[in-house]
């Protein structure tokens, strides 16, 4: 393999391994939920679902799990949940 796509691998790898190095700032998704699929957005205004449950409750299962799977990548203001810490343990480390 040519040496420069070999260093390119290497960082990569490295950059995966150092998740403090992304911060997701917008994104938009469909999350296939078990009954259905589902809009899911972050953008500056916040969380959005197109989930019944959100729309009436302002939160979902949704924005819960990819709070969990996303973790430190997310702006501050997006790893914020709405249920109490105790029922929503710390995230365990991604390894690549």
């Amino acid at each position: 393999m040519h040496s420069s796509v070999i260093g390119k691998i290497e960082k990569a790898n490295r950059y995966a391994r150092e998740l403090d190095r992304i911060k997701f700032e917008r994104m938009s998704l469909t999350f296939r939920g078990d009954n259905d699929s589902h809009r899911v957005r972050l953008d500056a205004d916040g969380w959005a679902c197109t989930c019944h449950t959100f729309g009436t409750s302002g939160d979902c299962a949704h924005i819960l799990a990819l709070q969990k799977v996303l973790g430190g990548m997310l702006p501050e203001s997006a790893q914020q949940t709405f249920v109490p810490d105790a029922v929503m343990p710390a995230q365990d480390a991604v390894t690549v």
